[in-house]
């Protein structure tokens, strides 16, 4: 075996092929695959082979997209057949709920340059003449679904990769990875050890054991998955054009020709796990007991749905295990704190996904960047409280909701709660309703008393609308308090953490006592990161971020720390927070100190230590809310205290408890973007409207270059803020934004601002298409609505309120 090398893939599989691929089409011929079997041996052989581009996240839609179209592209270079069926899909829906889901896609799809078409149950019927059309009110068409031979596909990857310079060692397994004292790794195989400087971790069903090598219990599961074979169907024989792909949602049944017959799947309400603890080494090419009963109710369905399947004979059943991540996306990137150790594991749905992590995973090995925005694949968007119970009891219920719709208002119940902060049990009794973020609870809305806190999911108002409404108010015209705690912070301490800090952020670092907003850029200077910085003493400062990033934000931190001089810790829950905003909040918090908080001594941004009554609390005079308002962060044990003390002292100024439904309302009053949404790393600062928290004038800081080249050029788009006309249903995120009939822009999130009582959305459009005067319009479930690009945010214009 070839030793050193530069990156060692473990992993037969397609996934692990793919990486393979793509590291050689990137120019690192340098590369080994070693797989302890054959190839294809784990998943990937017994796998129905299906397509898709449709995905919840337009970005991995983009990646599944791309995968699908690389299929010719393998097989001219490896001569290898992939036995592509590109015969287009039928999503159906059975219900009006369905319907607009399916409308959401489609204008997804819109954007993305996909070419779906909304179609009625008659059309569908003439286009899959097995459906009983009674069953259904419509379907999306997509040209771009199909099947594949998995077999064929796999070495496909496998034999252009090897054309590129790779070898591949089947009948190896690798039995030991151990850390190199300089650097890299040594990958211990049963036939003898390989130098590698990477090591990619494409192990598929034993992705965990993979991991345990090196430390690290992965958040990933087997499923036992069941789909039939049924014998020839006369419908199906006498065609003379192969059958397109059809989802049943409502059966939740999936289904294709299978040579003269069909092929049916189906992800049952009472999913079993494989091998929960451990996968056994020498489990290879081999199937499960099958268990009709588990499905039946499925395939009473199905025969129902579609009725000359149920007249066909059952030729056979196919059971086989796939790997699942909590929540249904692949875990993909590198690993905080060993340098060279990347995953590429948990793709459930290979042949869709698997050519897109290949080219993102060797784009982030050999360019530093996937090149792509991939943070919905992203492996740090786990944190260490993702252990084995918790991906169990989330995997099983993902796979139960495989075809379910997921609202985007609506939050799933299994391992929860699981996190929570000391005062959990008092905002539920005053009936909030809760998400999770990160694995830790937090209010999204209080529910009025005496009624159930229970959300109605839909994509309309829900429940919650007339709540939200009044904690508004609250906000707006008197004093409300959130809780904060499920922000990210960070300490950074030591005598160049200034000098670190103003290396990775992009914004000057602030005087000690104050605040200031930063971003952070990739070396494309593209935002990575969005921070509040407070500046506690000469060397010591604390960060503000997004609480579902810290892991993210850590890899990054840890990456670009130097060896002495600055230390950077995550604080998590020993640092918890309230906030409270309104114009009557610094009356609020006069009560419980001597300090002097008015405008003169404690200007807007200010940050400082103070007693809050008994309390040790640090102060800063800033919220997302736009108004006047402070940040209070205390020690764990302080925070019942701390609630205590400002729901007594504002119980007679009007104060009333808000929650992230409230908050989202208020921001968008101002225009104020957020993490994941606005800002990803497919933007740079002038685009995302960041430019005046970039200071160029400093010379050394990551993505400085890029970020002075798209400010002298311009950005080619803007974030936009607009108003769109209010037809009692608001944005949810991803909706195209039209001018005239063509499509120009994409919706990135929004909501109804109940303070301004309009209906808004933000989203990124042309830069010379930033004005008022130009008409626009927003897609919302298949309905155009007229949209008016705002010159100004909605409330408090020049900040007046915020700064007073």
């Amino acid at each position: 075996m070839k030793s050193p090398v530069r990156v060692a893939v473990i992993g037969g599989g397609v996934v692990g092929c793919s990486v393979l691929y793509h590291l050689t089409k990137a120019g690192w011929s340098d590369v080994v695959l070693i797989e302890k079997d054959e190839l294809t041996c784990g998943s990937t052989w017994h796998a129905a082979g299906g397509m898709h581009t449709l995905n919840s996240d337009p970005n991995v839609a983009k990646l599944q997209d791309y995968t699908i179209r690389l299929y010719k592209e393998i097989e001219e270079i490896s001569g290898q057949s992939c036995g592509i069926h590109l015969t287009g899909g039928l999503m159906l829906a059975g219900t009006p709920d369905r319907m607009d889901y399916l409308k959401a896609m489609h204008a997804t799809g819109r954007y993305l340059g996909m070419h779906t078409e909304l179609i009625s149950a008659d059309e569908a019927a003439e286009m899959y003449p097995l459906m009983d059309k009674r069953h259904f009110i419509g379907a999306l068409f997509d040209p771009m679904e199909g099947h594949v031979d998995p077999y064929g596909v796999t070495h496909a990857y496998a034999k252009a990769a090897r054309l590129g310079g790779a070898e591949v060692y089947r009948s190896t397994r690798v039995e030991e990875i151990k850390a190199r004292p300089g650097g890299g790794w040594d990958v211990v195989t049963n036939a003898g050890t390989i130098e590698a400087e990477h090591v990619v971790n494409a192990g598929g069903l034993w992705a965990r054991e993979v991991g345990r090598m090196v430390g690290l219990e992965l958040p990933v599961l087997a499923m036992e998955h069941m789909y039939l074979l049924t014998e020839d169907l006369p419908e199906v024989a006498e065609r003379d054009k192969e059958l397109i792909h059809v989802i049943d949602f409502e059966g939740e049944i999936y289904m294709r020709q299978e040579r003269k017959g069909m092929l049916m799947g189906t992800y049952e309400k009472a999913g079993v796990p494989w091998a929960p603890k451990d996968t056994p080494w020498d489990f290879s090419r081999q199937l499960l007991p099958p268990d009709l009963d588990r499905i039946a109710a499925n395939l009473e369905v199905g025969f129902a749905h579609f009725p000359p399947i149920e007249q066909a004979g059952i030729k056979q059943i196919i059971n086989g295990p796939f790997t699942f991540a909590p929540d249904g996306n692949p875990l993909v990137g590198p690993v905080r704190g060993l340098p060279g150790y990347w995953l590429a594991c948990g793709v459930m749905a290979g042949f869709s996904q698997g050519g897109g992590v290949g080219l993102a995973l060797a784009n982030w090995m050999t360019g530093g960047d996937p090149g792509f925005d991939v943070w919905a694949m992203d492996a740090s968007r786990f944190g260490d409280w993702a252990g084995r119970a918790y991906t169990n009891a989330k995997v099983r219920e993902n796979y139960s909701r495989r075809f379910q719709i997921r609202f985007p208002n609506e939050e799933l119940p299994a391992a929860r709660p699981l996190r929570t902060t000391p005062i959990y049990d008092r905002l539920k009794a005053e009936n909030a309703v809760f998400g999770d973020s990160w694995g830790l609870e937090h209010a999204l809305w209080f529910a009025p008393k005496g009624t159930e806190p229970v959300e109605t999911v839909t994509f309309k108002r829900s429940n919650a609308h007339g709540p939200v409404a009044d904690e508004c108010r609250a906000v707006r015209e008197a004093v409300g308090m959130i809780e904060i705690s499920n922000f990210a912070k960070y300490e950074v301490t030591g005598a160049q953490a200034e000098i670190w800090l103003a290396h990775i952020l992009a914004n000057r670092m602030p005087a000690q006592g104050r605040i200031l907003l930063s971003p952070m850029l990739n070396p494309n200077g593209k935002l990575i990161g969005d921070f509040t910085v407070a500046k506690a003493g000469p060397e010591r400062f604390y960060i503000f971020g997004s609480g579902v990033a810290e892991a993210y934000h850590m890899r990054w931190f840890t990456e670009h720390l130097p060896e002495r001089g600055v230390q950077i810790r995550p604080i998590g829950t020993e640092l918890l927070g309230m906030s409270v905003a309104g114009p009557r909040s610094r009356e609020l918090l006069s009560r419980l100190t001597d300090e002097d908080l008015s405008t003169e001594a404690f200007p807007f941004l200010t940050f400082r230590e103070m007693e809050l009554g008994l309390i040790p609390a640090k102060v800063g005079r800033i919220t997302f809310t736009g108004d006047l308002g402070y940040e209070i962060w205390v020690r764990s044990d302080y925070l019942v205290a701390l609630y205590n003390a400002l729901h007594e002292a504002g119980r007679d100024l009007g104060l009333k408890l808000f929650g992230g439904r409230a908050l989202n309302s208020l921001r968008l009053e101002k225009n104020f973007g957020t993490w994941a949404r606005e800002y990803r790393p497919i933007y740079g600062p002038a685009e995302a409207g960041m430019s005046r928290f970039v200071d160029l004038r400093k010379n050394d800081f990551i993505g400085r270059d890029a970020a002075l080249r798209e400010r002298e050029e311009g950005p080619e788009r803007r974030l936009v803020t607009m108003t769109v006309e209010d037809a009692g249903v608001d944005v949810m995120g991803d909706e195209p934004i039209w001018q005239g009939d063509k499509v120009i822009g994409w919706v990135t999130s929004g909501g109804y601002a109940h303070h301004a009582g309009r209906s808004v959305a933000l989203g990124y459009v042309p830069a010379d298409l930033v004005t008022p005067e130009i008409p626009l319009a927003v897609e919302i479930l298949g309905d155009l609505r007229p949209a008016i690009v705002l010159a100004e945010p909605l409330f408090d214009p020049q900040g007046n309120r915020m700064r007073g």
